[in-house]
């Protein structure tokens, strides 16, 4: 990489209400070198964005477009009516979608929960956002459902909430598109999916590894040769010495008994007595 060229990065959008900090914690540690940039877009927009190549993967709400997205659902949230404080439905921990039937339900233009009727009584208009909704039930308008972290993401000291048992609630994924499944990409789904940094499950070898192979396989025969050479040398040079040290001592061994028969046999020559 030249001086010129930006430094390798990763996009990553996320919609409102999920908070990628732990994950992006985990990439800053194992990916120091490769910055990781974060853009919020809005729920409805999130699949454009990654399409138009505005961002290498998203944290999104499901569903997806699954012709053009891959995507792995993370964990589903839980869905929360939202309600002002001194309201009769703070008296239960918890209600359902009956509940409610009497209640001025709120639906905004941009809700995530995908009703096709929510519970309740309609407003007279769908505020713009969820954050007009909010503002709407603080000032006794209605109530209002939504994912427990846009609860929590537009919380008033004036507004409570209540789970409600028995409301869809909504997928929570990370997307990508099908045709930019990068290494990058694969990294970050090893992330999300809690694999460990020696992990290399999914990764494919990048285009320098696989032209650096054959290199490094000549290489490590080369060494291995060489090897094979001292150790030849050495074993050779081990011999020749065992050889001459053992052979020596034995042809001295032999001389000497000859020697020692030489004077044996001199022995065996003298005449005998009678």
């Amino acid at each position: 990489m030249t001086g010129s060229e930006d430094p390798p990065s990763f996009r990553l959008a996320y919609v409102p209400g999920v908070t990628p900090d732990k994950w992006v914690r985990i990439w800053n540690e194992r990916l120091p070198g490769v910055p990781l940039s974060l853009t919020q877009v809005p729920a409805a927009e999130a699949g454009g964005a990654l399409l138009a190549g505005d961002a290498d993967a998203g944290l999104v709400r499901l569903p997806v477009d699954r012709t053009a997205l891959s995507a792995i659902p993370l964990y589903t949230e839980t869905t929360v009516v939202v309600i002002p404080k001194d309201h009769l439905v703070t008296a239960a921990d918890e209600v359902s979608v009956e509940d409610l039937a009497d209640e001025i339900v709120l639906h905004p233009l941009d809700d995530v929960l995908g009703w096709e009727r929510p519970p309740g009584r309609p407003a007279l208009e769908r505020p713009a956002t969820t954050a007009d909704a909010v503002e709407l039930v603080a000032a006794g308008i209605g109530v209002l459902l939504v994912p427990l972290s846009l609860a929590r993401l537009h919380h008033r000291k004036d507004l409570t909430y209540r789970t409600v048992t028995d409301a869809p609630g909504s997928g929570v994924a990370l997307s990508w598109p099908v045709d930019a499944h990068t290494d990058r990409v694969e990294d970050f789904i090893g992330i999300v999916r809690g694999r460990t940094v020696n992990s290399t499950r999914g990764r494919q070898p990048s285009a320098g590894s696989a032209q650096d192979a054959p290199a490094e396989k000549a290489a490590a025969r080369r060494k291995q040769a060489a090897g094979q050479q001292a150790g030849g040398a050495r074993r050779g040079a081990g011999s020749g010495s065992r050889s001459g040290t053992t052979g020596g001592a034995r042809s001295g061994s032999r001389g000497g008994g000859k020697s020692a028969g030489g004077k044996g046999g001199g022995r065996r020559g003298k005449p005998r007595r009678g």
